[in-house]
């Protein structure tokens, strides 16, 4: 057993369904045996008094019964028990016990037995009072420096200090300023009463101020000014907390005679008898109880402090000296003596479980026999040694970063979507445009194969799909148990779904020796919605706007075996062609070519032709697989359809930028309704009346404008969803033409529609542009980038700017249009590329902290991603240039030629900006000298060695000596010029040289 465990001396389990509280645990000598040994007092809200006289526990059966001195249920529930000496001219312990209405004094006494059942206890009711207000709690001292006996004092939950002396009501009295009760105690040093008000501050009221303060009878409402000749009830001082507290406390031992402890919800305050604090403890949990105790060290508080971890602490101070781990969460903790153990922990759950225990270890008696010594035999002790680094090895090789999974789950989830439809249909809204909208049963099939507990079912749907429950508790199910759950799938909207999958999430506890709570564990399980559950079969459209092929590599199929639910009712007996009629009212029809192997989906709606290409797909991969056929292919050879996505790119941003707008006007207009509102505050409080001059015809307007704005947005916002979800319709659409055009394979379709799809739903603060823009500029900048060291010099690039809403949509459409240019010219879609690419030592200085800035996108004219132009000098590699003509107007010519046609090239791809800078930098070889370019046309070769040798001279010489340097360079600007341009990389000290040769 661990040290750090509370070890349990006594317990028991009171009750079943009763529910315990702070005020509900009580100790002392409340039957007045003389001996001083303690008795616990429970009390439940169910109204059971229970008393329990506890010892060391002999034997597993019966203790808890035998220490049980007393079982009694009231008619009312108990919120607060108190042992004190509450009857006049009587030196006895009695009980007092709180109701919410009622107080009542009880004794307890005890009879000795004449048989072998023991001894008999008695509760006998003394006085009792019926109060006026229902209670929240109550304290007890002696009020006003009487002694030999104790007052009580009960707090109302409206605020009212009712006082009691024995049996006979003293006087009551408000508190100030009061909203919610908070606890409540009596200081008997200063002759006070402690509570924490709602304004979250610690406030102290003297007896005496209260004695002569305003009667609560003569003052209904305490905001009412006053009418008596009583005087108004002041706090005698406060201390701003800045936090509800749980508990107060006012120790009584000597040697902390001037210490009140407040515990917080996050914070342990130790004040002063005026109020001064003495010390704050800053908590790390959330705590439940709380009760100092005496210590053997002067100027000290011991502690005992209980938290939600199911943890009792020991402080001293602020400082922690022990720790004890209990088997439930304490809401109330006491320390008692008994005559087999002196300072008991008495602590107690919410549901009734009394645990009396200490902390440490028990002594141990034990003693290891000697063992006989024996040599040891090397040669086993090797070979151990070598198979457990074996073991080390194999472990430290794998590089899983999730642990594996079991051989076999605790929970086997398994879902079955019904072949048919329900015949009584469980969706909301019952007809769309006259067609009946249908519902399906899922049944959920949850088997255990070992105890779990604390199971719960969560299924999760793309709207506007609904369920009838998305939610369901399962009770604990133990080895072979199995539980299945039902519900019904519908469309809730007038637009169709993008995706027809469901997920089935289920969580649960696996308990485990080291943790009988268990351990918590979620297990996944995806089903899939028939096709007919958002359309039905209808008669072909002749005349349609959007139209896509799919070719095949096998001949034509029967349309009608392929969609089998779909065929009764089509008008095509021979299965060349189909329609669905979305319960939306778009029509998408399926024709089969009788010549070709070629199938030709059409419809008015692009985004609506998604689900039947998706289906049509999926079926045709099945149908020929149960064939045998293995060399099955589909393609798609047609032109990819971006005018028409980008027209749902714009409706979706459209709305995006309605949605700010109509966010702003609301602001705007909730700013003025405030303004008019505090203006007209001001007139009406003003003594002397003055005309409103219009001001509640402004606010009614004001009002009437934000209304008119909240369901403008509102109805915008559903658009908006509706927008998303066509969107996501297209985007699949698109990235499955791409796969069929390209032949991508799983893994590169997985990666491009999570580029293209970065988010399942738009956020306020992110939304699907920005997204998949940043998505589409990272591919366009590594994987698919023109050159490995383009794509290595953006990878050593840093930062970039936060994503938000753009001002437009063109660069985005220009990605997307480079995205699909560079995939249909053999674009390879990968992901370690990033990890494969070795940066070059030029690149990593510039990316270098001081090297250069952070790459910054472009967001004005949309062109391609380029890196900034100063960047550009130094990192770009030029390639030789071609043979050129000695007569200059000729040359020019060619190199115009030649320009413009690599521009045309590049625009095909995005890369106008590309195109801008070579020419420039034609502009600059058109200045060299007629010696140099004669010499590269004709022996372009050796001129390439000849500059790379003169090349690493140079750089020698720049380590020499950068002065020479720079005399040889104003000797040779033209020569300089043409090696900086044709140079595979540079330092960054070569910059302040080109403006010099440009010049020449």
């Amino acid at each position: 057993m661990s040290l750090f465990k509370a070890r349990d001396w006594w317990s028991a389990t009171l009750g079943e369904g009763e529910e315990f509280d702070q005020g509900c645990l009580c100790v002392g000598d409340v039957d007045n045996s003389g001996t001083g040994h303690d008795k616990v007092v429970v009390g439940s809200y169910m109204g059971m008094l229970r008393i329990f006289s506890p010892h060391a526990n002999k034997s597993s059966e019966g203790s808890p019964a035998e220490a049980q001195l007393l079982e009694v249920q009231l008619q009312n529930a108990i919120i607060q028990v108190e042992v004190g000496k509450f009857v006049s001219c009587s030196e006895l312990l009695h009980l007092a016990v709180l109701h919410p209405r009622k107080l009542s004094v009880y004794s307890v006494s005890g009879t000795a037995g004449n048989v072998e059942h023991g001894d008999q206890y008695q509760l006998k009711l003394v006085y009792e009072h019926n109060l006026q207000r229902t209670a929240c709690n109550m304290t007890h001292g002696t009020f006003g420096g009487v002694t030999g006996h104790h007052s009580l004092c009960i707090q109302s939950m409206d605020g009212m200090l009712m006082f009691f002396e024995q049996d006979s009501y003293s006087f009551g009295r408000f508190l100030p300023g009061f909203l919610l009760p908070g606890p409540l105690i009596y200081n008997s040093r200063t002759d006070s009463f402690l509570t924490v008000s709602s304004a979250r501050q610690l406030e102290s009221y003297k007896y005496e101020t209260l004695a002569v303060a305003t009667e609560a009878e003569s003052r209904q409402d305490p905001d009412l000014p006053l009418k008596t000749g009583g005087k108004r009830l002041t706090p005698d001082w406060t201390f701003v907390l800045g936090e509800q507290a749980l508990d107060l406390s006012v120790p009584s031992f000597s040697h902390s005679s001037s210490s009140i402890f407040v515990l917080g919800e996050r914070n342990l305050y130790c004040f002063r008898d005026n109020g001064q604090i003495r010390f704050m403890k800053k908590l790390e949990f959330n705590p439940s109880c709380f009760l100092p105790y005496s210590t053997v060290t002067d100027g000290t508080t011991n502690l005992l402090l209980g938290n939600h971890t199911d943890m009792l602490l020991v402080y001293q101070d602020v400082t922690l000296k022990w720790a004890a781990q209990l088997p439930f969460l304490p809401v109330s903790v006491r320390v008692a003596n008994f005559q087999e153990l002196k300072g008991a922990v008495i602590s107690l759950s919410s549901d009734g479980h009394l645990l009396c225990s200490y902390m440490g270890t028990d002594p141990s008696f034990f003693s290891t026999p000697k063992v006989d010594a024996r040599e040891a035999d090397y040669e086993q002790v090797d070979a151990e040694m070598k198979k457990l680094q074996k073991f080390i090895r194999e472990a430290t090789r794998t590089q899983d970063i999730l642990p594996k999974a079991d051989a076999e789950e605790d929970l086997i989830v398994t879902a079955v979507v019904s072949s048919s439809m329900d015949s009584q249909s469980q969706a909301v809204i019952q007809d769309i445009d006259g067609l009946r909208v249908p519902s399906v049963t899922i049944q959920v099939k949850v088997k255990a194969s070992s105890v779990v507990q604390s199971s719960k079912l969560t299924v999760s749907i793309q709207p506007p799909l609904a369920v009838t429950q998305d939610q369901f508790v399962l009770e604990p199910m133990g080895v072979g148990a199995s539980t299945v759950v039902a519900f019904s799938a519908f469309l809730n909207g007038r637009y169709p779904p993008a995706d027809l999958t469901g997920d089935i999430t289920v969580s649960y506890n696996s308990p485990t020796e080291l943790n009988p709570k268990g351990v918590p564990r979620v297990l996944q399980s995806r089903f899939s919605l028939p096709l007919a559950l958002v359309c039905v079969p209808s008669s072909s459209a002749k005349t349609t706007k959007f139209k896509i092929t799919v070719d095949t590599n096998q001949p034509p199929v029967d349309l009608n075996s392929i969609f089998p639910e779909f065929s009764g009712k089509s008008e095509d007996k021979d299965g060349n062609s189909l329609a669905f009629h979305f319960l939306s009212g778009a029509k998408v029809t399926v024709l089969a070519s009788k010549t070709s192997q070629r199938y030709r989906i059409q419809s008015d709606s692009f985004e609506d032709m998604w689900l039947v290409v998706k289906e049509l797909v999926q079926r045709f991969d099945k149908h020929f697989s149960k064939l045998g056929v293995k060399d099955f292919k589909k393609s798609f050879s047609g032109q990819l359809p971006l005018q028409e996505y980008f027209l749902s790119v714009d409706h979706h941003f459209q709305l995006r930028v309605s949605a700010q707008q109509y966010q702003d006007l609301l602001s705007e207009r909730a700013v003025q309704f405030r303004a008019i509102q505090r203006r007209l505050l001001t007139r009406f409080k003003d003594k002397t009346p003055a005309p409103l001059q219009n001001l509640d015809t402004l606010l009614d307007a004001t009002y009437s404008q934000v209304m008119a704005l909240a369901e403008a947005a509102e109805e915008n916002r559903a658009l908006l969803e509706e927008a998303f979800v066509r969107l996501r319709s297209a985007t699949q659409l698109l990235v499955l033409l791409l796969s069929l055009w390209q032949g991508l394979t799983p893994d590169q379709t997985t990666i491009l529609e999570a580029t293209l799809l970065p988010l399942l739903q738009d956020t306020p603060q992110l939304g699907w542009e920005e997204s998949c823009d940043a998505a589409v500029s990272h591919l366009l900048r590594t994987c698919l980038s023109r050159s490995t060291k383009d794509q290595a010099t953006s990878l050593a690039q840093a930062g970039g700017s936060v994503l938000g809403l753009p001002c437009d949509t063109v660069r985005l459409k220009k990605h997307i249009t480079l995205l699909c240019d560079r995939i249909g010219k053999g674009g390879r879609l990968t992901l370690a590329s990033e990890a494969n690419i070795q940066v070059p030592a030029q690149i990593q200085n510039l990316a270098a902290p001081g090297g250069v800035e952070p790459i910054a996108e472009v967001t004005g004219d949309g062109e391609e991603l380029e890196l900034p132009q100063e960047a550009t000098k130094f990192i770009k590699k030029k390639q030789p240039s071609k043979k050129v003509k000695k007569d200059k107007d000729s040359k020019e010519k060619k190199e115009v030629s030649r320009e413009t046609s690599e521009a045309s090239v590049r625009e095909e791809v995005g890369g106008a900006e590309e195109a801008k800078k070579e020419k420039k930098e034609s502009s600059k070889e058109k200045k060299e000298s007629k010696k140099d370019s004669s010499k590269e046309t004709k022996e372009p070769k050796e001129e390439v060695k000849k500059e790379s040798k003169k090349d690493s001279s140079s750089s020698k010489e720049k380590k020499d000596s950068s002065k020479e340097k720079k005399e040889k360079d104003k000797d040779k600007e033209g020569k300089e010029d043409k090696k900086v341009s044709r140079k595979s990389s540079i330092k960054v000290k070569e910059k302040k040289k080109e403006p010099e040769a440009g010049e020449g």
